[in-house]
């Protein structure tokens, strides 16, 4: 959603614009965190922003955003100039407006920061508080190459995971329909052929007695199951955006045998490597640990992450709470620590990101060789059992007639 606003500012001077935010109260919200008091706020209705273009923007257009904007200002370009000519290199007409929108912002005076704050379904706190912090200590093209890095990090990890899951998305997929056809279509023409061979009172085999069932069933109750399925779905996706429902559903992942480790492992390294950045741009611990719990994509770990702080808060060091910790493997407490005493801890957490991207490909791999004889074999063994419940009772009656 848009909302556009007329505001004042701490020196009273009155300000108008237009921000993006999922609702009334969150653009409020993001007016106060850039210091505007709001006089007029008001969805925009623009069916040429909200309907033909798609509010998304890809991961590799921002990083190609990231890098431009790295080396133009490490080259002394302004930034007003800067972002004017960023504006047409990028396809995506949704960024388009949205570098447009900053680079006004930008002419008026506005910190790039603040500007960026206004489209948080673009770039993330991550991101706001790292050119923050980068605007401050005057580092911003270092920060940016960090963006940059971090961001083809995430890219490439996410590209990893759907690329390993696709195969056996389309098996499962293909499995399920398959299955849906042989039991409410197949299945009952089978099952008259069977009893009009052996007979009303012949005793089939147990498999084929209960596929029979579960076909009949099927048959009978499609369009009750198609519902429950639907409304089902429908539901746990609903009680999984909730708090509750999501920091259950990050629990059950992090529990879960095969997934877990990989989870862990992702949310380790994302942890170390924007603790580091963190850290580095000059931010301190504390604000340093909310960004990155908000994050690290788990609300498990983010609650731990929270807890940390009003430890550290507390007089207590860092390394402390994760030494703790059943999720936050034991490295890194004990980098932290090193840390601590070095007076490095960025170097260290940008050592344990390292390791534990290298861990994440190294198991994703692993992943991906495994599930395939994995899928196999449960293809096989639900093939053969259908195989066997039809064939069983065929090779019965043919004994039966050969005696």
């Amino acid at each position: 959603m848009q909302f556009s606003y007329v505001a004042k500012d701490k020196d009273e001077k009155t300000l108008q614009g237009v921000l993006d935010a999922p609702s009334h109260k969150e653009a409020m919200d993001l007016l106060a965190h850039q210091n505007l008091h709001p006089l007029v706020l008001k969805e925009v209705k623009s069916k040429s922003v909200s309907f033909s273009i798609s509010k998304r923007v890809a991961s590799k257009d921002l990083v190609i955003f990231t890098r431009q904007l790295s080396v133009m200002i490490s080259a002394g370009v302004p930034l007003g100039r800067v972002m004017e000519t960023l504006t047409g290199q990028t396809n995506n007409k949704y960024f388009k407006t949205v570098i447009e929108s900053i680079a006004k912002d930008v002419e008026g005076g506005k910190p790039l920061a603040d500007s960026f704050a206004r489209y948080p379904n673009v770039f993330s706190d991550v991101y706001v508080n790292m050119i923050r912090a980068g605007e401050s200590a005057g580092i911003l093209d270092e920060i940016l190459k960090r963006l940059a890095a971090q961001a083809e990090k995430e890219a490439s990890i996410r590209k990893k995971i759907k690329s390993a899951m696709t195969y056996p998305t389309v098996i499962f997929v293909i499995m399920t329909v398959a299955f849906f056809f042989i039991m409410i279509y197949l299945m009952p023409k089978i099952s008259s052929i069977i009893k009009n061979l052996a007979g009303p009172n012949a005793t089939l085999p147990i498999q084929t007695r209960f596929l029979l069932a579960v076909s009949s069933f099927m048959q009978h109750n499609a369009i009750l199951i198609i519902v429950v399925a639907v409304v089902g779905t429908f539901t746990l996706l609903r009680y999984i955006k909730t708090p509750k429902g999501k920091y259950r559903f990050h629990y059950l992942l992090l529990k879960m045998p095969v997934i877990g480790p990989v989870v862990r492992k992702i949310a380790v390294a994302r942890f170390a490597r924007t603790f580091a950045s963190l850290m580095s741009a000059g931010v301190n611990v504390l604000e340093a640990l909310e960004v990155t719990g908000a994050a690290i994509g788990n609300k498990v770990l983010e609650a731990e992450l929270k807890e940390a702080a009003k430890e550290v808060k507390n007089g207590k060091q860092l390394s402390e709470p994760f030494a703790r910790s059943s999720n936050f493997p034991p490295i890194i407490s004990q980098m932290l620590a090193v840390g601590e005493e070095t007076g490095q801890i960025e170097t260290v957490l940008e050592k344990v990101a390292g390791f534990y991207d290298e861990e994440v490909d190294a198991t994703i791999d692993a992943l991906s060789s495994i599930i395939e004889p994995i899928l196999i074999v449960i293809l096989g063994s639900v093939v053969g059992l259908i195989a066997a419940s039809v064939m069983g009772p065929i090779a019965s009656l043919n004994k039966s007639i050969g005696n």
